[in-house]
């Protein structure tokens, strides 16, 4: 009887690591309007309130998260969202949409 247990006690942990594809009914992720590639020019400008307003303009972004030098962030991607790095002299070093 203890063969039967230990083979039904393995089966059940071995489906745990099996795959299986999502249901084809999910929603799609929703599309974004932020496009970072308009503003890569504005690397090493000052980061600033204007300059914040100017590049959410351009990217189509709505809402801009600032990155100082030596700070962790969320890993959280958000389609609207326009992140931008910034280094101890407040001159932008990355601008990415996420």
């Amino acid at each position: 009887m203890k063969p039967i247990m230990i083979a039904a006690f393995a089966s059940l942990a071995l489906a745990g690591c099996a795959t299986q594809a999502p249901p084809a009914d999910l929603p799609a992720m929703p599309e974004g309007t932020c496009n970072a590639d308009p503003v890569q020019s504005h690397l090493g400008h000052q980061a600033n309130g204007a300059s914040g307003a100017e590049l959410l303009r351009l990217t189509g972004a709505k809402t801009l998260r600032w990155v100082p030098p030596r700070s962790a962030v969320t890993m959280d991607y958000r389609a609207d969202r326009l992140t931008v790095s910034y280094d101890d002299d407040y001159a932008i070093v990355r601008i990415s949409c996420g």
